[in-house]
């Protein structure tokens, strides 16, 4: 006769399936940050001054371009200066496989620069690429010349958009805002440093280098009296022991003689 063996059924307590459902959470979310950190981190087009960009002068500054897609390249860059401060002077540097196209814009108000009156100025820089362009895994920098940068505000922002080879287009418009995340497609925007005083600071450097002229010559002086000086107790104190040893001669000779 075969005896049956009956095993009882094993129920998971309450705090086993919390542990458990605690378990499978802390998997989750680090399977999300795991994916997080693995995910490719996306440039933005972005300007940048060569040097420094003062308020009030003339800069060269260099729009960076990267591409983002696997599948296509980058055949045309548009960037749209800012009009509500507008720059009388936009020059482009050649870019071998791109050609350039400026274009200018009436001013609802005319410029005055060296007092002359501009009443157009360059609105929007068109690149485009005469081959491949910007290919997978590379980028390129458009180069402008500007100027004169206002010297009523503390940036300038530049709108661009990006065109690939699928007619795909990527606008980089957003505006980013002070004290708030960083948007998607931000604008490239320029920071604008302080106006630089030059005749200040040569009148400092020119007050400078009186200033050290007079301590160099007080220095001169000082040193040229205490040479005067020592020289004149050196030669008072020869004729003192000449004139000892003059006298030893003498006293010595009249020993001598009596």
């Amino acid at each position: 006769m075969q005896v049956s063996q009956l095993v009882p059924s094993v129920v998971p307590s309450r705090a086993a399936r919390r542990t458990a459902a605690r378990l499978a959470a802390g998997a989750a979310v680090a399977g999300t940050a795991v994916l997080a950190l693995s995910a490719p981190a996306f440039a933005h087009v972005t300007v940048q001054p060569e040097g420094a960009a003062a308020k009030g002068g003339y800069a060269v500054v260099d729009f960076k371009v990267p591409n983002e897609r696997d599948n296509a390249s980058t055949t045309k860059v548009e960037v749209n200066l800012p009009t509500d401060h507008p720059l009388a002077s936009v020059m482009a540097q050649p870019i071998p496989g791109w050609s350039v196209q400026l274009t200018k814009t009436k001013l609802a108000e005319p410029l005055s620069v060296h007092g002359d009156k501009i009443d157009q100025a360059v609105t929007k820089v068109t690149w485009t690429a005469d081959g491949k362009g910007i290919e997978p895994g590379y980028f390129q920098k458009f180069p402008l010349s500007v100027g004169a940068l206002p010297d009523n505000t503390g940036q300038l922002v530049f709108k661009a958009l990006q065109t690939y080879s699928d007619k795909e287009v990527v606008r980089w418009i957003e505006v980013p805002q002070a004290g708030q995340d960083e948007p998607q497609n931000p604008a490239p925007v320029l920071q604008l440093t302080a106006a630089a005083d030059e005749h200040g600071a040569a009148g400092a450097q020119d007050a400078s280098d009186d200033k050290n002229d007079k301590n160099e010559n007080a220095a001169a002086a000082d040193s040229g009296g205490g040479s005067d000086t020592t020289a004149r107790v050196l030669g008072v104190a020869g004729i003192v022991v000449g004139a000892a040893g003059v006298a030893y001669g003498v006293l010595a000779g009249r020993r001598r003689t009596a």
